[in-house]
């Protein structure tokens, strides 16, 4: 199977709920990742205190390991929260 092929959303009857939880799973990422980048910018300006600091990396880090346990137990890898948009590229910046 081909990369592109691989990371785009094809929904199957037989994989209908692993699909939809792809999908999820993958708006989810997007919408970590951004409050990652915002946290750190807030971070770096200054803006947060200790306690809020505190809260924000342990907010993350607990969503990671949901994120983690769900990916785990419907045979996902990180990268294939990654979809192809096509001329756009991938959804999520690669590291």
């Amino acid at each position: 199977m081909t990369e592109s092929r691989r990371n785009r959303l094809d929904l199957e009857p037989d994989t209908v709920e692993r699909d939809l939880v792809k999908l999820v799973l993958t708006v989810v990422e997007l919408l970590r990742q951004l409050m990652e980048r915002q946290a750190l910018r807030r971070f770096d300006a200054g803006d947060l205190t200790e306690e809020q600091e505190e809260r924000i990396g342990l907010t993350l880090m607990l969503l990671e390991d949901r994120m983690s346990e769900l990916r785990e137990r419907y045979g996902l890898r990180p990268e294939d929260l990654n979809l192809d948009l096509g001329p756009l590229g991938p959804l999520l910046p690669r590291d």
